[in-house]
């Protein structure tokens, strides 16, 4: 299938690529360069939405050198009532280098599994790092099948109020070049997200929080959602757990 095609090609590039410079990092040193890794669930929360309960997550891990590395990252949404749905899960693994201090950038695939609408498949790139004033921030351009693209652009801030206490806003924004009737997406802006989180690290590597997350779609996408009798925006009460290792 094309689709499948698309992947493999894609999957293949990556890891060729990946296994070149590493090699090659490898062979500029003397001796074996150091690897580490980490996991990181930022996100495991449950939030109050108008049609229930949605259980939401958003993940990361990342394998390597202090120059190159292997990420990947997973995110998605599962409705809890009704006997439980899963309503979106995305997964993304990617070829990450660092090419300045705090700043890396990426060339992956990623996958978008849907229950009920068609997969998609994606080539990736993008960058992220940490901008002035500290926000992390990160952009990433996707390229999909039948000419789809989405730009995504994503920010956050940490303010600390104490060692332990730590207050979290959140954006971000996707555009989308062309229309995807199937998914319910329109061309231009297409969907906007922001969240306000208050962690308290019982450890650093432990904090419970509670919050609000905003969603709101725009333009043609929110026509389709109205079509499907579906609001175009929803404001959430949300708790949950941030774990890292």
């Amino acid at each position: 299938m094309k689709s499948l095609t698309i992947t493999n090609g894609a999957l293949s590039a990556l890891l060729a690529l990946f296994a070149l410079f590493t090699t090659t990092s490898a062979q500029a040193m003397e001796g074996v360069p150091a690897r580490f890794g980490q996991i990181l669930v930022d996100q495991l929360e449950a939030r109050d939405a108008d049609d229930g309960t949605v259980a939401a997550w958003s993940a990361n891990a990342w394998y390597g050198g202090d120059i190159n590395k292997l990420y990947f990252a997973t995110e998605g949404e599962r409705l809890m009532d009704r006997g439980g749905e899963t309503e979106s899960l995305e997964t993304r693994l990617a070829w990450s280098r660092a090419f300045a201090p705090y700043w890396d950038w990426q060339l992956g695939v990623r996958r978008d599994w849907q229950p009920d609408d068609p997969n998609r498949d994606w080539v990736s790139v993008g960058v992220m790092g940490v901008a002035p004033y500290f926000f992390e921030t990160e952009a990433n351009l996707f390229l999909g099948e039948s000419g789809h693209s989405e730009l995504r652009l994503e920010a956050e801030y940490e303010l600390l109020f104490t060692q332990r206490l730590i207050l979290t806003p959140e954006v971000e924004a996707s555009l989308y070049g062309k229309e995807d009737r199937d998914l319910g997406i329109g061309k231009g802006l297409a969907t906007m997200e922001a969240g306000l989180r208050l962690r308290y690290e019982i450890r650093r590597e432990f904090a419970p929080y509670i919050g609000v997350h905003w969603e709101r779609k725009f333009g043609d996408t929110a026509d389709f959602a109205r079509d499907h009798g579906e609001d175009a925006s929803d404001t959430m009460l949300v708790a949950g757990i941030r774990v890292w290792y």
